[in-house]
């Protein structure tokens, strides 16, 4: 059995990446027209915050006009008729072209729209240079084939997190870091446009009486959008990226989030089917650990996943993905995470992934792991290990069961093997700060050991928060079932010599 050790010295190939899928709008009637946008992750703004309109690709900068690669140009707010000649160019392709993927390319339905685009700016009577004719373009094809001003930001893979606060600001996050970008929408409807071409090809909506939504984009980013009149700065989008080529525990190790040892210990814990928590606050990268330890489950396992909005990127075979479904505009219709676990044990699992636990369903969470889906995972917020207990045991309450207190901590404590603990340093960085073994009950009290602790050695003159996982020492009760499964950890994983730890 190749542990981690062995499968990080083997040279990962990326995989191939696939065409994103868009939607264009009609500007009368609303109604959405797939089109298919290959992607080839370049055609992004230049690194340095300020987008100014470049596209950039394997260290060389290409001008959109010259590629018809779509590009924002940052800081730009184009005039108030812009609008008029947005609304006849999609008016035109919704006339005139049937599908969007025959028309070829960027490069080509530029080529198709420039004639359409100069005759609208004349009946707008629009007097313009000839560098701001080319931004006008630019926008437009971003606006038909990707996701308008945010596109240049979502190609980019340094950025991840973007964030809309009304139409005239934008931030990204960069390496842990808050940037304000020059981006800026035409106004309010400009973001609603962007907004509901993310939403409406999954089912959803948002408006006045539902003003508050979760997506995803084509590659699995997340996306929280919400509108007035409960944003009063206006409509407001935040988008959690996710990389093309999912992270593998590799990375992490090479980021300094985990150590070697650590991350060895936890493939034994996922292949010895051992039952894990993944906590932290948000921001702190949950779900890409959860991402990255679920790749250690073997492929010939069936896996359940239950999501609020499918985000997960589970590389084997044999993967249902479920996920929740909002009420319709008459209030019906819902389906929510506690009825998908419900109803994924009825679908003959090997393992069940629960996206996050918030609620409810962390009682039906609970009642699989008992109930012969070991090696489960899932998530939670918390601010630390033993915080995660606590967590939980709270959102059991909101299930609506009258279950004494002991009775809960029992299946918490009989449930639930390791935690594995994350957080957001002040530097930025993410990092697993704890590593724990949840013993079981003595008394009315649930019993926990940490296995790994993080430990600050000072902070460096860069800013950057210095320190690493040291073991506690203590011998994990869980090596037992890591042994039964074949796997055998040295003993100095754990920080001690086989003298004085496997006593």
């Amino acid at each position: 059995m190749a542990l981690f050790r062995k499968q990080s010295e083997q040279s990962n190939t990326p995989r191939d990446s696939h065409p994103s899928a868009s939607v264009l709008f009609s500007p009368s009637t609303g109604s959405p027209v797939q089109a298919k946008v290959a992607s080839n992750g370049y055609g992004s703004v230049n690194g340095n915050g300020n987008g100014n309109g470049a596209a950039q690709g394997n260290g060389h900068n290409h001008n959109a006009h010259n590629n018809g690669a779509v590009a924002e140009q940052g800081g730009y707010t184009p005039p108030p008729e812009f609008r008029k000649v947005r609304e006849e160019v999609q008016q035109y392709l919704v006339n005139e072209v049937k599908a969007m993927h025959e028309v070829g390319g960027a490069a080509k339905l530029r080529q198709l729209i420039e004639p359409v685009f100069n005759r609208a700016i004349e009946n707008a009577n629009l007097v313009i240079s000839r560098i701001e004719r080319g931004r006008l373009l630019d926008m437009l094809l971003a606006d038909i084939l990707g996701f308008g001003p945010l596109q240049p930001l979502l190609d980019r893979d340094d950025i991840t997190e973007v964030m809309v606060n009304g139409p005239k600001q934008v931030y990204y996050e960069q390496k842990g870091k808050l940037i304000l970008t020059d981006i800026k929408f035409i106004d309010d409807t400009h973001v609603l446009q962007i907004i509901e071409r993310i939403v409406a090809p999954l089912g959803r909506r948002i408006d006045e009486s539902s003003p508050m939504v979760d997506a995803r984009l084509p590659d699995g980013s997340r996306v929280n959008a919400i509108i007035a009149p409960l944003s009063i700065i206006g409509p407001c989008i935040t988008i959690r990226k996710f990389k093309r080529d999912p992270y593998k525990m590799a990375d992490l190790v090479k980021f300094n989030s985990l150590t070697a040892d650590v991350a060895e210990f936890i493939e034994a814990c996922v292949r010895a089917r051992l039952n894990i928590v993944v906590s932290g606050g948000t921001g702190s990268g949950k779900t890409t650990m959860l991402n990255v330890v679920s790749n250690f489950i073997p492929e010939d396992e069936r896996i359940v996943t239950v999501e609020d909005a499918a985000e997960l990127q589970l590389q084997q075979p044999h993967v249902i993905r479920l996920e929740k479904r909002p009420p319709n505009m008459e209030g019906k219709g819902g389906v929510g995470i506690r009825e998908l676990v419900t109803n994924c044990l009825r679908m003959r699992p090997d393992r069940i992934v629960v996206g996050e636990v918030r609620g409810g369903e962390a009682l039906d969470m609970l009642q699989a792991m008992n109930t012969g889906h070991d090696g489960s995972l899932t998530t939670a917020h918390s601010n630390s290990a033993r915080d995660t207990l606590n967590r939980i045991e709270t959102m059991v309450l909101m299930a609506g069961m009258d279950l004494p207190l002991r009775a809960i901590r029992q299946q918490v404590s009989s449930a639930i093997d390791v935690i594995i603990h994350l957080s957001r340093m002040r530097d930025g960085s993410r990092r697993v700060v704890q590593v724990s073994e949840v013993l079981g009950m003595e008394g009315e009290t649930i019993l926990m050991q940490d296995i790994f602790m993080f430990e600050q050695s000072g902070v460096g003159e860069d800013g950057k928060i210095l320190g690493q996982l040291q073991p506690s020492g203590l011998r994990p009760r869980c090596n037992d079932k890591i042994k039964e499964a074949g796997i055998n950890l040295p003993a100095h994983i754990f920080g001690g010599d086989n003298k004085n730890l496997w006593r």
